[in-house]
């Protein structure tokens, strides 16, 4: 006989990995907000409340950038070569320039964002500029020259006065302020000198009287004055110089010491809000850099320390005379500078509010429709008043936009806790949120729960059973109690990488929780009822495996003749003719099939031959027995296909059956 050999098979395993993920809480984050300006210097900031923009002068480059409430450049006025000082009108119609090098004050809609007037100071080049007394007061003068000039601009035609200080006051163009509870009243200071020197004008007659005058004020008036404002009380004018450390109150009546907002090195910008309330800025590379006061109260509410965007070792800094309020106090904006000269604007947010810590923290995991309770802290630099609550709300796959649970009361400590039972699994977050108040910011903190959903009972008959070939097999599917979720889907997975996974059906079950599904069989397969889970019963998967046999017949060709002989149907061949076993087989790329043949003697079938024969493409094969056998013997041959041995494991095993022959002379 011919003898064959099959190569070894190859298995394939497949190795699958799952990866937790795990979802964590944040505290609240601060509201602040920085944008880059396109500046090369700074020289005065101020706030526009009715159109809300922001506007700031940048005298190296000539120009008055003017932003929106968020930082986002809304114009630019240009050709306004060394303009430093601005002061906005009272009607916040208009913000006037001091244009230093073109010898001129400029008038800017604040609507449009575009100049409107520009008035000739005829030789004087202003650098700062205040309104009071029904004109435009500004100063100008270097090299022991600087004076105070005027615009009156009531008329059909401006009028021009300079030289209006006549005590020849100031070594260079000082610094003005000017307030509406001071009116006819205007106050300059001498920039950039040591010790301090501030002077208090009467200009209501047209003209400027000055009044007090302070060398080294209080005598603690320091040095290299920076910035200063006059309260909106008129009552006094508060300072920012180089050196004390803190922005020093003088009265207006006399420049005495009345006071001090206690800062940090280096102070160079103050401004006061409508209501008293001050921001006072310093020149800080590591230490806070602005400075909120109550008004009349010398320490801090509230301080922010610039981060550092440059390649220095401290942070950014703040622009000196560069602190301006929104007139509601909703916003304190601030210019920064890095040490690249990059600008920035930003806003900071409630600066008049104490900031608030809140915390929230609940269970990692919790069993779902069971009580849990969310903790936390509310804290702050100022007292909360008695009965200060805060709101919760749960956000799960129930309430993907969230729900109110309600409020929970703040203890004395600062201490909160709230229960609540989840109805839903999976991710479930709570935010816990105070809304503030007059006298503190808002705050909102988050805490992820993993909430275990229940189980559901998913189950799929004919597991393990064996089927012939071409069968069609009806598969049910149940599903036990679930929520909402009554669906249901099979998927038949037959073995061999070239058959993917498929989904057979998909419905609702019916009113048993039943789903029926007919699977038509080639190969064994995986059958899997999933259940894709709901807001309250986890996804499950049933997956059972049910075997396939393979479709074989043989044959014998050359007898001369059949027979029944020994309870079988024989077929009898001459001695000298060598018979044909033919097979034929379901077809898998490499597969071979078992040829055997078996000898009755001895009361008993023996095996005489195994062997493994492959099958070509069409899933046939034929082998001629070309042996000298011997006559009057019972013989038998089948072929079979031997799962995994066959060289393939897509099948169950599968006897073909017997066919019986024997030899005749």
């Amino acid at each position: 006989m011919r003898r064959r050999t099959l190569p070894a098979a190859t298995a394939l395993a497949v190795l699958f990995s799952s990866v937790a993920l795990v979802a964590t809480g944040a505290g609240s984050a601060a509201a602040d907000s920085n944008v880059s300006l396109p500046l090369k210097s700074t020289g005065d900031i101020v706030v526009d409340g009715s159109h809300q923009r922001v506007f700031i002068s940048d005298p190296t480059a000539g120009q008055v950038v003017v932003t929106n409430y968020a930082g986002a450049v809304v114009g630019t006025v240009g050709s306004l070569p060394g303009v430093r000082g601005l002061e906005l009108s009272a009607d916040s119609g208009t913000v006037y320039a001091a244009v230093g090098d073109a010898d001129a004050i400029v008038a800017i809609d604040t609507a449009t964002a575009t100049e409107a007037h520009r008035w000739s100071t005829g030789t004087a080049a202003p650098e700062y500029v205040a309104l009071t007394g029904g004109k435009v007061w500004f100063s100008y003068g270097s090299g022991g020259d600087g004076n105070i000039g005027s615009l009156d601009l009531s008329g059909t035609d401006p009028v021009l006065a300079l030289g209006q200080d006549t005590a020849r006051t100031f070594y260079d163009a000082p610094i003005l302020d000017a307030s509406p509870g001071a009116p006819g009243t205007l106050v300059a200071g001498a920039p950039g000198q040591s010790p301090v020197v501030l002077a208090v004008y009467d200009v209501s007659s047209g003209t400027a009287s000055r009044g007090a005058y302070a060398f080294d004020p209080g005598n603690t008036g320091g040095g290299n004055l920076a910035d200063l404002a006059v309260t909106p009380d008129g009552k006094d004018v508060i300072t920012a110089s180089g050196a004390p450390y803190y922005q020093a109150v003088y009265k207006l009546s006399d420049l005495s010491a009345d006071g001090k907002y206690v800062t940090n090195t280096y102070p160079n910008a103050v401004d006061i809000a409508p209501n008293g309330d001050v921001a006072a800025g310093t020149f800080s590379w590591y230490d806070p850099d602005v400075h909120v006061f109550k008004q009349g109260v010398s320490t801090p509410l509230r301080q922010y320390d610039f981060p550092n965007t440059g390649n220095s070792s401290g942070s950014d800094t703040l622009a000196p005379r560069g602190l301006a309020w929104a007139p509601d106090e909703s916003r304190l904006f601030a210019v920064s500078v890095n040490d690249s000269d990059v600008y920035s604007l930003r806003i900071l947010d409630a600066p008049t509010k104490a900031p608030t810590t809140l915390t929230a923290n609940a269970p990692a995991t919790a069993p779902r429709a069971q009580p849990l309770t969310v903790t936390g802290t509310l804290t702050s630099s100022s007292a909360f008043p008695a009965g200060t609550k805060v709101s919760v709300t749960r956000t799960d796959d129930e309430s993907p936009a969230g729900k109110a649970l309600g409020t929970a009361t703040v203890a004395a400590d600062g201490s909160y806790s709230f229960a609540d039972t989840p109805p839903a699994g999976g991710k479930v977050t709570y935010t816990v949120s105070y809304a503030g108040d007059a006298d503190h910011a808002g705050a909102t903190a988050t805490h992820s729960v993993t909430v275990a959903k229940s189980a559901a009972t998913v189950t799929l008959n004919n597991n393990l059973k064996v089927y012939g070939y071409n069968s069609s097999v009806t598969f049910t599917a149940h599903l036990g109690t679930t929520y909402k979720n009554r669906t249901l889907e099979i998927w038949a997975d037959p073995y061999g990488s070239d058959k993917p996974n498929a989904l057979v059906k998909k419905g609702t079950v019916d009113s048993h929780g039943n789903l029926t599904a007919t699977v038509r069989l080639t190969r064994d397969a995986k059958i899997s009822a999933k259940f894709t889970g709901d807001t309250r019963y986890a996804a499950r998967t049933t997956t059972n495996t049910v075997y396939t046999k393979v479709s074989v017949s043989s044959s014998l060709s050359g007898a001369y003749k059949t027979a029944t002989a020994w309870n079988a149907t024989y077929a009898y061949f001459h001695q000298s003719k060598d018979p044909v076993y033919n097979t034929s087989m379901t077809m898998y790329p490499g597969r071979k099939y078992q040829f055997q043949i078996q000898q009755f003697y001895s009361g008993a079938w023996h095996t005489t031959a195994t062997e493994y024969f492959g099958l070509d493409r069409y899933g046939k094969d034929s082998v001629l027995l070309d042996d000298n056998p011997p006559t009057g013997v019972r013989f038998r041959i089948r072929s079979s296909y031997i799962d995994t041995k066959s060289g393939d494991n897509v099948n169950a095993t599968t006897y073909g059956g017997w066919k019986y022959f024997t030899f005749t002379r």
